[in-house]
């Protein structure tokens, strides 16, 4: 496992290293984990090292100064092919960055490359395999990004959700993940999917990295850390989403156990919010297919059975019906926003269970569908595992204009567990 983003970006800062040499371990780890993981798409060793060499001959650049990561290939980087997991992109190379990879550069990171995707960012796999299991999948459809962090290769990747992209691969593969609420960071330069829905995310260590990375790309002046009192609480065990398996379900009273006991007030969520998951559903095809209609009116062989399928229900659907989610959206984030008014933080399963055995599919995303349409942030907290030794990953939902706080609250939660 890497050290964490906080400690390497302290290394170099202290001359303790160089960002040439956190290149050169970075493709030393690919080089040694890829042939079974298979996170990258694309690797630019020869660019990151010219990077990282004009990273050690200049000033200090940022927070990130010399730190390399992964970038999900449905993102552009200059000079890089963006080909989204589909033959429909192959070769296309993009111009210039996007505006997260600009903003990751201006912080001083280093692009070691991109890393795998599901198709088009949707359910048909690709060929990631789950650093902790090989057997298993490692989620979707940021495959290769989560993959990246958990096999010590880079100490973030950058990956995006529209259901649980994220949030759910970062479950699987053990590692910590943030999203930010939609239109938070720019999705410039991103290939889009679901424009209600669609949001930049990323993966690291620990709660700690991800309150870097987001001071890093919103210019905050402070790095969030773990606050000093207990937090409140709303609590949802996920069944009103969908099925929970047991095991994470007993993962999950561990952990409110536990932070009971160090002080936390856990109440339990009076939310009932399993109709969103439906409209969310909804929202997604029905955008989805306004965004492929020409990959699905020109090229309908060459999209997988799933994604095809899905277009062609999105394109049947009514305006009417994806408005009406939307308006549905909108009174339940009112109140759930409310709610969240006198607490600081929903706690429920970041997904149903551990990483399921098999590579043919990506898991469910149904304990991220409702608040992906509400746009409220979430964190993912690694740490508990199942009796086989699996992660189990819960997640952290909070307040869209209180994203430091929300992040403060996961690394109190963090640490006592």
């Amino acid at each position: 496992m890497t050290a964490s983003l906080t400690e390497t970006a302290r290394d170099v800062a202290d001359g303790s290293t160089t960002a040439t040499r956190l290149v050169e371990e970075a493709l030393e780890r690919l080089a040694a984990t890829e042939p079974d993981i298979h996170a990258w798409v694309t690797v630019a060793a020869d660019g990151a090292r010219e990077e990282a060499r004009r990273l050690d001959a200049g000033p200090r650049r940022g927070p990130l100064h010399g730190v390399p990561v992964g970038i999900k290939d449905i993102i552009d980087v200059a000079g890089l092919p963006t080909e989204c997991g589909s033959p429909l992109r192959a070769g296309r190379v993009a111009g210039a960055d996007a505006w997260v990879v600009a903003r990751l550069r201006e912080a001083g990171a280093v692009v070691l490359g991109k890393t795998v995707t599901t198709e088009f960012a949707y359910f048909q796999p690709g060929p990631t395999r789950n650093p902790r299991d090989l057997s298993r999948t490692p989620g979707g459809s940021s495959s290769g990004s989560a993959a990246a962090v958990a096999a010590g290769v880079v100490p973030v990747a950058v990956g995006t959700q529209t259901a649980g992209s994220v949030t759910r691969p970062a479950a699987f593969c053990g590692v910590a993940s943030y999203v930010p609420p939609v239109g938070v960071l720019s999705y410039a330069g991103v290939n889009p999917m679901c424009p209600s829905l669609d949001t930049a995310g990323y993966f690291a260590p620990t709660i700690g990295d991800l309150a870097l990375v987001r001071a890093a790309l919103g210019s905050w002046t402070d790095v969030p850390t773990a606050r000093a009192d207990a937090p409140r609480l709303l609590l949802m065990r996920g069944d009103e989403l969908g099925p929970v398996e047991p095991e994470m379900a007993d993962a999950l009273e561990r952990a409110v156990t536990a932070l009971g006991a160090a002080g936390a007030r856990i109440t339990d969520a009076a939310l009932r919010l399993g109709p969103l998951s439906d409209d969310h559903v909804t929202v997604m095809e029905y955008e989805s297919a306004q965004t492929l209609r020409t990959e699905l009116a020109t090229s309908p062989e060459q999209l997988s059975d799933v994604l095809r399928e899905m277009l062609e229900r999105g394109s049947t659907t009514p305006g009417s019906a994806w408005s009406a989610a939307l308006a549905r959206a909108t009174a339940q984030r009112d109140l759930v926003t409310g709610m969240l008014g006198e607490a600081d933080a929903i706690l429920l399963p970041a997904a149903p269970g551990p990483a399921p055995e098999g590579l043919d599919a990506t898991g469910q995303p149904t304990m991220s569908r409702p608040f992906q349409l509400m746009n409220l942030p979430a964190v993912g907290i690694p740490g508990l595992r199942s009796a086989e030794g699996l992660p189990l990953g819960i997640q952290l939902v909070g307040h869209p204009g209180r994203e430091a706080e929300l992040l403060a609250t996961a690394a109190w939660v963090e640490r006592e567990l």
